[in-house]
């Protein structure tokens, strides 16, 4: 069949404060770590061999998914350091550089090999990606998707001839500068001869360095355009747009947790709810040993993490609350990300517990 490489040593400052305390591929939905959709979702494409690149808060990566029994998967890792006066610090040795020292270190990648960053949810057709590729004779595939141009600057950009054989690569471009508006998911599929044009030792990205070496010297490099949803939270300001459309239900193979109480209200175990005198408008999810009192509002799409507790007449609206969080009495919350230390706005605007305006917001029930 195949086999799978996960991308997850990148430092994910772009989603900060979200990953001051995970690394990006560790960043819920709907709680749920983003990585752990990725698993099952190559998981149900026969894909089971799957290597995993690490460095920051590496351990939480590991110590979550272990060997990779629980989702029928045999998962390994590949740390990337460096010795800092007698210390082991992370040095991510970038995307392509990362592979060659997997291949080094034990010769992982012997089959086709679907390459796939650790921050996006997908539900990418795999079986078919897979057969293209292989019909093609491709050597190097990318899967990418038609995007607006003013968002071409976000993207690795892809030009391809009307075979979609592809002629040169753009890194993020800007607008109008791209000589097409085709971006790459960072989803790609290589054949094992692919890792002998990265030099060993050295960081070596695979969009900005080894996607030209493949055009340059004309190997059959093949971009593939397939319609499916792509769910990228590569920025801070894409982690609440993602929340709320699995909330919505527009990606496929995502499920609500708990138990639906009323359309669109899912429910864990063990909650306490004002119901007769409280509004609340789904689609919402109420996590376990969760506490609504009188006169609270939760207007969909919305998240209310397990532990969680809002008190007499608080408004959460289009918002996402993680685990044990407390929203004062009457406090509102609108269109925002919540932790038990810092609010974002959709905007990515970062307020934090002690400042006047978080005390204004979380009252005197933060938790």
């Amino acid at each position: 069949m195949a086999k799978g490489m996960i991308l997850a040593a990148g430092q994910g400052t772009r989603v900060r404060p979200l990953t001051k305390d995970w690394p990006k591929p560790m960043v819920p939905i709907l709680g749920k770590p983003v990585m752990e959709y990725l698993i099952e979702h190559l998981v149900r494409y026969g894909i089971t061999e799957i290597m995993v690149n690490v460095a920051y808060h590496h351990k939480k990566i590991e110590e979550y998914f272990g060997d990779g029994r629980r989702w029928g998967a045999s998962i390994g890792y590949s740390y990337e350091g460096m010795h800092d006066h007698g210390d082991i610090v992370p040095k991510p040795r970038g995307s392509a550089g990362g592979m060659k020292a997997i291949q080094d270190f034990g010769g992982f990648f012997d089959e086709t090999t679907l390459v796939i960053c650790g921050d996006a949810i997908i539900d990418l057709d795999i079986g078919a990606a897979l057969q293209e590729h292989h019909e093609k004779a491709a050597l190097a595939s990318v899967v990418a998707l038609d995007v607006p141009r003013e968002q071409v600057q976000n993207y690795g950009i892809v030009v391809t001839d009307e075979n979609g054989r592809v002629a040169s690569f753009q890194e993020k471009p800007k607008p109008a500068d791209a000589k097409s508006t085709l971006a790459s998911t960072g989803i790609y599929l290589f054949e094992p001869s692919v890792l002998d044009l990265i030099p060993s030792g050295v960081e070596f990205d695979i969009g900005s360095q080894l996607f030209p070496l493949l055009a340059e010297r004309g190997l059959p490099f093949y971009a593939q355009s397939r319609f499916f949803n792509w769910i990228d939270i590569g920025r801070l300001t894409d982690y609440w747009s993602v929340l709320q459309r699995v909330l919505r239900g527009e990606v496929a193979d995502i499920t609500m947790p708990g138990k639906e109480i009323q359309p669109g209200v899912w429910v864990g175990p063990n909650t306490s709810i004002a119901w007769e005198s409280s509004k609340i408008i789904g689609p919402v999810y109420i996590g376990s040993g969760a506490r609504i009192e009188t006169g609270s509002s939760v207007i969909g799409p919305a998240w209310i993490g397990h532990g969680s507790h809002l008190r007499k007449g608080a408004k959460v609206i289009r918002s996402v609350l993680f685990e044990y969080t407390r929203i004062g009495e009457g406090m509102e919350f609108s269109e925002m990300i919540v932790s038990p230390r810092y609010c974002v706005d959709r905007e990515g605007n970062t307020t934090y517990v002690g400042d006047d305006q978080c005390r204004l917001r979380w009252g005197d029930a933060r938790g």
